[in-house]
């Protein structure tokens, strides 16, 4: 919130007669004492530690005040409006006949302590919201909004009213419901790459008893708005409307990470990884309190807002790409996240393998099969050649067997036409997406450092370089950066918004050691910087190093001197760049 709370009056919410208020056990009579003022730093906090979690009336005019202050557009849907609607709309029939709206998919009204009047309430507000928004397309999260809501209004037509501005609103900073499929499978594509990133455990789960991981990610908001408990969803709701978006990601990482401590103790493949989660999230209150979810939640340090607006944009355009629309519908567009295991072949990997690097790389990508561009078993062992392959590309993977059939490899981010940007000198490029991995003997990934060590991004002003502090091999580390990644601190310019997801040029890095993400030269190409290169490859794609890297704080991928039996580049089709 931009302004202050001021202080409020308390008012008896008791009066409401769509509660069942027989089901509200955990309510005080008692209001907690109210400051005078409330700015933004104590809302948060209050909002963090449930404050007004068992008062209704003091949660009812925190609502209030907070959805009274979003900008909206000129003309929005008032209480005024239901009025003069809602009986042309639903007329003379028995409301609870009466279908949803096509928006929600499927969703059901969740109870959350209404009574039947409550329920049938909740309907009529949903089709007449259906009947002001035209657009809105797809918005399964709704019907949850408007239970919670009416909980907190005066009436039908306050919850109408309330549910419209938040619609209407027109800030993108404060953004709060997707209302087309387009943007909401661009979040859910958004939740399955930060649960790459933070639930490696969980997402590993998913991949290895699910064919599709994304089916299991488009439920993610659905968990918390309509699968959570009303008390553990109105304490969400809290954060949400005073710190936005972002809390709804932390909150469905924290509910995987504890699902995946409890399937822990129930070994064997799961018939139904979906259905599990779902499951897991309705009964949450039988293995972790809504304390404890909140305290995981925010113990989980995520991207900053912009780097995951960015990923959510790049998402987005990566859909659009593969023709889904704003007024796409989700029966007619199946959005699939795994290699075709019957078209793929390869000298070095399984179709398994493969399907796993796929479970790693960003999902934007992960919408796309993968096209071999390089093989040394048909292009031959030359530098030159590789990046006659590779040139137009982005990104791309290598994979490395060696004579001792050690398997590794990178996901590298970026075309390597970007390596001339540094002239006839070793420059590094590339974003913090690149990766590297090893599959034989054993399958480990290493990411970006600052993912796991976000402490190695100083605060704003006192970043130094320290790239003295990491001992350089001579001959293969001479390599420059380019000006534009030096270390430099994030900033919400607008025009930044079109930068890559997880820029080095993002982050005030207190060494540029963490921003070698690779390099290529006519007599090399390397990944990962700082002390040793993560991989190493000579001009003749004969012989190799490898060894740990500050970029990625890998260890040796192989044996730390190698030599490569057969390379492998694959890209990826709908994605070739001129």
């Amino acid at each position: 919130m931009e302004n202050s709370v001021k202080s409020l009056p308390m008012t008896d919410m008791q009066g409401n007669q769509f509660v069942a208020w027989d089901k509200m056990t955990d309510l005080e009579k008692d209001c907690p004492v109210v400051p005078a003022v409330i700015d933004d730093d104590l809302l948060k906090q209050y909002a963090r530690q449930g404050y007004w979690a068992k008062s209704h009336s003091l949660r009812g005019k925190i609502y209030e005040q907070i959805i009274k202050a979003v900008p909206c557009r000129t003309v929005t849907p008032d209480a005024e409006v239901y009025k003069d609607i809602v009986e042309k709309i639903t007329g003379k029939w028995n409301t609870s006949t009466l279908s949803l709206p096509e928006f929600v998919d499927g969703s059901t009204i969740p109870n959350y302590c209404l009574n039947v009047d409550g329920i049938d309430a909740v309907r009529k507000i949903l089709l007449c919201i259906s009947s002001q928004f035209p657009d809105i397309s797809f918005c399964p999260v709704l019907p949850s909004i408007v239970a919670l809501l009416l909980h907190y209004s005066a009436g039908e037509a306050d919850c109408f009213e309330k549910v419209c501005r938040l619609l209407a609103c027109n800030d993108r900073t404060k953004h709060f419901f997707d209302q087309t499929f387009l943007a909401y499978e661009s979040s859910c594509m958004t939740f399955g790459d930060l649960a790459n990133k933070y639930c490696q455990g969980a997402h590993k789960l998913i991949v290895s008893s699910s064919e599709d991981v994304l089916e299991v990610y488009s439920d993610w908001l659905r968990w918390m708005f309509g699968e959570l408990p009303f008390n553990y969803t109105a304490r969400v709701l809290d954060i949400f409307f005073v710190e936005g978006c972002k809390v709804l990601y932390r909150v469905a990482l924290a509910l995987l990470k504890f699902f995946q401590k409890s399937r822990a103790k129930q070994p064997g493949k799961s018939a139904n990884i979906r259905a599990d989660v779902r499951s897991f999230v309705q009964e949450i209150n039988k293995h972790v309190s809504v304390e404890k979810l909140l305290e995981k939640a925010f113990a989980i340090r995520l991207f900053s807002r912009k780097e995951i607006r960015l990923l959510r944009d790049a998402n987005e355009k990566a859909l659009k790409k593969k023709g889904i629309t704003v007024n796409q519908k989700r029966e007619r567009h199946n959005v699939h996240l795994a290699v075709n295991v019957e078209n793929f072949t390869s000298s070095i990997v399984s179709a398994k393998e493969m399907r796993e690097i796929w479970s790693w790389i960003p999902e934007r990508f992960a919408l796309s099969q993968p096209l071999l561009i390089f093989t040394t078993l048909d292009h031959g062992y030359s530098l030159n050649r590789f990046y006659a392959h590779c040139e137009g590309y982005e990104p791309t993977i290598i994979l490395i067997k060696t004579t001792k059939d050690e398997v590794c490899g990178a996901y590298l981010s970026t075309d390597w036409s970007e390596r001339r940007r540094g002239g006839n000198k070793l420059s590094y490029f590339g974003t913090g997406e690149c990766f590297v991995f090893k599959l034989q003997p054993e399958m480990v990934r290493y990411e970006w450092v600052i993912i796991k060590h976000p402490e190695l991004e100083a605060a704003k002003g006192t970043a130094k370089d320290t790239t003295a502090e990491f001992p350089q091999q001579p001959g293969v580390l001479d390599a420059e950066l380019p000006e534009d990644m030096g270390l430099v601190a994030s900033s919400e310019d607008p025009s930044d918004r079109l930068s890559p997801f997880l820029a080095a040029r993002h982050f005030n890095l207190t060494t540029k050691a963490t921003a070698m993400f690779m390099a290529g030269s006519p007599e090399s190409i390397i990944v990962g910087g700082g002390g040793c290169p993560a991989l190493y490859i000579d001009e003749n794609l004969n012989r190799g190093t490898t060894g740990r890297s500050s970029t990625f704080n890998n260890h040796p991928l192989c044996s730390e001197t190698f030599q490569i039996s057969m390379l492998e580049v694959w890209g990826f089709q709908d994605n070739v760049y001129s």
